[in-house]
């Protein structure tokens, strides 16, 4: 199994979401988060005052599929978060050992079939 989490923009994470469903893909896991990276934040000016905001909101999207599956994951979060601008995001990738289903105890693939809508 393999967790995908992605960094896009608040803006985008409708269509992020639409495009994984499109490929069946339902549970998904979606935060607010804020953050800094090479888009370095904006100065604004406020009463006379210049502030700089360096950290941006952001929107963080988590979800474990089968292994097979990790690229069509993948390209949907590209495709449709991309704008071709500095600041679209990150994707990170990482092996998850067990998932468990607290209600029913099932470990495992099982458990995937059902987030994953087959």
């Amino acid at each position: 199994m393999i967790k995908v989490e992605a960094i896009v923009r608040p803006e985008r994470i409708r269509d992020v979401l639409d495009a994984l469903a499109e490929e069946g893909l339902f549970g998904v896991t979606v935060y607010e988060v804020k953050g800094s990276g090479r888009q370095k934040g904006f100065v604004e000016h406020y009463r006379g005052l210049e502030i700089k905001v360096n950290v941006l909101p952001k929107a963080k999207l988590e979800i474990v599929v089968k292994d097979y599956r990790v690229e069509e994951v993948v390209d949907a979060i590209k495709s449709a978060a991309r704008t071709g601008e500095m600041g679209d995001g990150l994707i990170f990738i990482s092996r998850v050992d067990d998932v468990i289903r607290i209600r029913t105890g099932e470990r495992g693939d099982e458990v995937l079939a059902d987030i994953e809508g087959r």
